[in-house]
């Protein structure tokens, strides 16, 4: 069994798996040392092989079983990930992602079905050009009107996805992290799965003091303070808007070669702890051993030994957090107003942000003093 890896169109490699199910792959004689299909995986002469049937360049994106074959694993993602990667099985063909869409008449609820000919509603993500399309949630009701306010959150203190909502606020719309403005891939992705070798089932078996290993080992030296202060700004947002769902599939590096990797935009935040039957689940990745959201002053020493940032600049990056919330508690009041239905989660939204704010504030904590929290009453 075998499959075709290629890099922006390119053929660069072949990914086979013998009939004991491990996994081999052969760089082409002829790939540039630019068209590696992992930051884990230059290019170079000998195979690499894998006592597993799931090869760590294929980890992103999708969680198949463990027992799947290779050919199963390539006709569930033949095409449609992010990322200048594709792999192709035999006999396929690139699968080219749904055509460009007007995203201001996706944004109207009355043109969405014909916009993507039903396609949102009948799948949970589609793929364009330019963006991704995230349907409802039945689990968790207005997830995606949850998710674009903690974005416009995030987007005032991180390099950020830019996020979209139907007027339904039902439909989330996110601009591609990994294209030009042609919609033609130019950046690799890898998320933090990859990076460290889980597979996507593993994502909640990662630590911070891992992720920070992997930005040692694959971020240039000149960018790494960037990327460490990106990395403590997700941890910090994890806690201001209790966000108990960022794992290691949520972070990722990106990059056009080996000399730029860098944290991609922040994308995928979401207030979880509203949502009834996870009000009181743990952060999904811990640091120190430990995963609480009452961390007390170990935050912060963690944060200054980890990933080099003094006190007082973390002090500076948790007042950001705070201007951040007070700046969108409006919208989620607005949007309370305009969606009848979402009314109770937006004030339980608004109740978790003030809550984790205050957490971050705390004496035990960054002893900021009191803080005026009456725009999240």
């Amino acid at each position: 069994m075998k499959c075709k890896v290629y890099i922006q169109g390119r053929e660069v490699a072949e990914l086979a798996q013998d009939h004991d199910g491990n996994s081999m792959l052969t760089y082409h004689a002829d790939t540039a040392p630019g068209d590696f299909v992992s930051l884990t995986l230059p290019v170079r002469s000998q195979p690499y092989r894998w006592n597993d049937p799931l090869a760590p360049a294929q980890k992103e994106g999708f969680s198949p079983p463990a027992s799947a074959s290779l050919l199963d694993l390539m006709s569930g993602i033949d095409g449609n990930r992010v990322g200048r990667l594709q792999l192709v099985s035999p006999g396929a063909v690139f699968m080219q992602p749904a055509p460009a869409i007007d995203i201001v008449a996706l944004t109207r609820g009355d043109s969405l079905e014909a916009a993507l000919a039903g396609q949102v509603r009948q799948h949970a993500q589609v793929l364009t050009r330019h963006h991704l399309i995230q349907g409802p949630s039945p689990q968790q009701p207005f997830a995606a009107l949850n998710e674009h306010l903690c974005m416009q959150v995030a987007s005032r203190v991180m390099l950020a996805a830019r996020t979209d909502i139907s007027d339904d606020g039902q439909t989330l719309i996110t601009h591609r992290v990994d294209v030009d403005p042609q919609g033609q891939p130019c950046w690799g992705v890898e998320d933090f799965c990859v990076l460290l070798g889980l597979r996507p089932s593993e994502k909640y078996d990662a630590s911070w003091e891992r992720m920070a290993q992997a930005v040692r080992d694959h971020v240039a030296g000149s960018r790494k303070g960037e990327a460490f202060r990106q990395l403590a700004t997700s941890l910090l947002l994890t806690y201001a808007l209790r966000n108990a769902d960022c794992h290691a599939g949520k972070l990722a590096l990106r990059y056009t070669s080996r000399a730029d990797p860098h944290l991609s935009p922040a994308c995928g935040l979401l207030s979880t702890g509203v949502y009834a039957g996870v009000e009181d689940q743990l952060p999904a990745i811990g640091f120190m051993g430990k995963r609480t959201w009452t961390p007390g002053r170990n935050l912060h020493k963690f944060i200054a030994v980890t990933f080099g940032i003094a006190p007082k600049e973390q002090v500076w990056m948790v007042e950001a957090l705070c201007d951040a919330v007070a700046d969108v508690a409006p919208q989620v009041r607005e949007a309370m107003k305009t969606h009848a239905a979402f009314s109770d989660i937006g004030q339980r939204m608004l109740l978790a942000w003030a809550e984790g704010i205050q957490g971050l504030r705390d004496k035990h904590v960054y002893a900021l003093g009191s803080w005026e929290a009456s725009a999240l009453a």
